[in-house]
């Protein structure tokens, strides 16, 4: 991609969300070092505040042609700005959750909206990277707060276990991504995009350079949470708090995703006939896997998490193509799953038994009966997710199959539908469960405002009346990625 470069002063109103995310990141740990806890709630309005602004500025001032800026380290283009606009939004999102949460709880800490956006500056610099160094660089950032979040119980052990395996094997995976761009730099001579682009079209590398590309797919991979990479996902789903596992499931993998969507299609776009493969492999593995391994689950949250595993090898099919229709699937099959899955996270941070969180399966039998409105969310929100019509979800995954189809990877287009199939039936567990057993013996507990706020936008985001809307969404993703690609 040939962009035109500008100076560090021309950069700066184009880099206006990092800028503010940075900002109020500093601020807010200075005002957190004099008020202590008692800023928490400020801080975390203000962090919501702040998302919601970055994602603003991000398209308010989007170009109509692809600008680097910061001497060419980064890029402002579509995918770029379609990216950060989800990022933003279900950071936000998830922001206000865990705010109202950890005050119920008296969990409140000053440094939970300060690591929320941190991590969120990093993908915001993961998005945009346009050469190596920039690249590891935002993953660094997004996963070191991502390690504390995950951690956030220190005295809770499934939690501090959660921290630490996630802070382990990210370990290995941060090293796979730097072994794999020290391959790319040493058979290209470059560490820039558009010149190991140049590089790739000359036929340079060769294997040595495929071999350094798997290294970073697999690296990122992990990011995703797509099998058989996704070890950490379910333990840590479950021990982080529930806050944390709901931003988890949703911004850090429109990142990777998006991340790995220009790795592919911009350096080594070339390569296309040689990384079809391994995407379409990852892709197969981690659909067959994920819903396999979330029949298994009677915990929610792990469920949740293989259930998340099974819809990033969706997402990887569309990635597979090597079209550009590709780009475009799975750009909106992320905007059509991140709402239901935040939803999906608040009604189960809304059960709470005798004060205590409940998670299992059982607990919501019978919940028809005793939470009605509840019950009728958690079914728009679990078929939206299984894909099943007319619902949104169902939108995505035909958009996907459809781009997998075109590309002639039919064979995994099969693997996806009988994926599709046995994921619906851990779904319509979940749902018979909830409209057809008996309710337990103690009634959940009231929930408050915000979690209802949050659970009926994602589940009025879902309904088939809205969907109508999807046009203006692929008119953008499709402008996005024809700017970008």
């Amino acid at each position: 991609m040939n962009s035109p470069m500008v100076d560090l002063t021309n950069s700066l109103p184009l880099a206006r969300p990092e800028l503010l995310l940075a900002g109020f990141a500093l601020i807010a740990v200075i005002l957190g070092a004099w008020f202590k806890d008692r800023s928490f709630v400020a801080l975390s309005v203000l962090g919501v505040l702040a998302l919601l602004t970055a994602a603003g500025l991000a398209i308010a001032f989007a170009p109509a042609a692809p600008v680097e800026i910061l001497q060419g380290a980064m890029v402002v283009d579509g995918v770029g700005v379609f990216a950060k606009a989800l990022i933003a939004f279900s950071a936000a999102a998830t922001l206000a959750l865990g705010a109202d949460h950890f005050v119920r709880t008296k969990e409140q800490r000053f440094e939970y909206p300060i690591m929320i956006v941190l991590a969120v500056l990093g993908m915001f610099v993961m998005v945009s990277a346009q050469d190596l160094i920039t690249l590891y660089v935002g993953v660094e950032l997004q996963s070191l707060a991502a390690y504390v979040l995950a951690a956030w119980r220190r005295d809770d052990a499934r939690s501090s276990e959660a921290g630490l395996k996630y802070f382990v094997l990210s370990a290995i995976s941060s090293g796979l991504l730097l072994f794999g761009s020290s391959f790319v730099y040493g058979f290209t001579g470059s560490i820039r995009f558009d010149a190991i682009a140049s590089a790739v079209g000359e036929g340079a590398g060769g294997l040595g350079l495929m071999f350094g590309l798997v290294l970073m797919l697999c690296a990122l991979g992990f990011k995703m949470s797509a099998a058989p990479f996704h070890m950490w996902t379910p333990d840590v789903y479950e021990g982080a708090p529930t806050p944390v596992t709901a931003f988890f499931a949703a911004a850090p993998k429109v990142a990777a995703v998006a991340l790995m969507a220009r790795l592919l299609y911009e350096p080594f776009a070339g390569l296309d006939g040689q990384w079809q493969q391994v995407v379409a492999a990852l892709s197969a593995i981690s659909m067959a896997w994920g819903s396999i391994g979330a029949l298994l689950q009677t915990n929610l949250k792990r469920l949740m998490a293989y259930s998340s595993i099974a819809n990033m090898g969706f997402v990887l099919m569309g990635l597979s193509s090597g079209e550009q229709s590709g780009p475009v699937a799975s750009l909106i099959y992320l905007a059509l799953y991140l709402p239901a899955t935040i939803g999906i996270f608040a009604l189960i941070l809304a059960m709470r038994r005798d004060g205590e969180a409940v998670e299992t399966v059982g607990d919501l039998a019978g919940l028809a009966q005793t939470r009605p409105w509840m019950a009728a969310l958690f079914t728009m929100l679990l078929f939206s997710v299984a894909g099943i019509p007319p619902f949104a979800g169902f939108i995505g995954k035909l958009l996907v199959f459809i781009a997998a189809i075109d590309a002639g990877l039919v064979g995994l287009a099969i693997v996806g539908a009988i994926a599709a199939v046995v994921a619906a039936a851990y779904y319509l567990r979940l749902l018979a469960s909830i409209w057809f057993s008996a309710p337990a013996a103690a009634p959940l507990q009231g929930y408050g405002p915000v979690i209802a706020l949050t659970a009926t936008a994602a589940a009025a985001l879902s309904f088939p009346v809205l969907v109508l809307a999807l046009g203006a969404l692929q008119t953008w993703a499709e402008a996005a990625v024809r700017m970008s690609y």
